[in-house]
């Protein structure tokens, strides 16, 4: 089963709202942070929410 971009950009939305000093700039760290405060079962998923959060913190 796959994600929908719209799926992973609302979860990492209110994972932003919701810790906004949480979250960096470091995809590592991010995706330690997105296992810990959710529970996705799929790596892949954790994957894209996590590298979706670094996109936004890094200003790209």
């Amino acid at each position: 089963m796959t994600a929908d971009p719209e799926d992973i950009i609302s979860a990492g939305d209110r994972l932003l709202q919701q810790h906004p000093d949480s979250f960096s700039s470091r995809f590592s760290r991010n995706k330690k942070l997105v296992t810990k405060m959710t529970n996705v079962g799929s790596i892949r998923l954790r994957n894209r929410i996590a590298g979706y959060i670094t996109r936004k913190k890094a200003g790209c």
